[in-house]
């Protein structure tokens, strides 16, 4: 049995402490609750400091990290474009800057398995550099899990 990954990053216009982002961060708890609760949701990376995180793996710490996992695209695509998600996201100018490259990668895991940051940012990185493909794709062109009808084998 295979579970959807997604990560995504941002890169922050402002320390997480700013006023600027006092915005952003007062949101955080009712997202993650309304994940929490959502449909096909499993499990969320929690950072306790994820500015930390950001310097490790990115070398930035206005780059932020969202890691998630859900039952399958359309329950994860439902929780980002729909609810409590929604008004964030449309929001994200206001304390996100632009990156020039893909900031939001899913792809599938076998169950139980807990990417870390690293692997994470590998399969950003394979987006970057292949498009989509069955290692790392996008909303826009989703690939089946592993052994399913139209999946590409491995």
């Amino acid at each position: 049995m295979y579970q959807l990954a997604q990560m995504n990053i941002a890169y922050a216009r402002a320390p997480l402490d700013d006023p600027r982002m006092t915005g952003f961060v007062a949101q955080i708890a009712a997202v993650n609750a309304a994940a929490d609760a959502a449909p096909g949701f499993v499990w969320r990376l929690d950072i306790p400091d994820p500015e930390r995180v950001a310097r490790e793996v990115y070398d930035d710490p206005a780059m932020l990290i969202n890691v998630s996992m859900w039952e399958n695209v359309e329950a994860l695509r439902d929780f980002v474009y729909r609810g409590t998600h929604r008004e964030p996201l449309l929001d994200r100018e206001r304390w996100f800057r632009s990156i020039d490259a893909p900031h939001s990668v899913l792809w599938w895991v076998e169950a139980g398995h807990r990417p870390d940051p690293i692997e994470e940012k590998q399969r950003l990185d394979i987006l970057a550099d292949r498009g989509a493909t069955p290692d790392a794709f996008t909303f826009a062109k989703p690939f089946p899990p592993p052994g399913q009808p139209g999946a590409t084998p491995r």
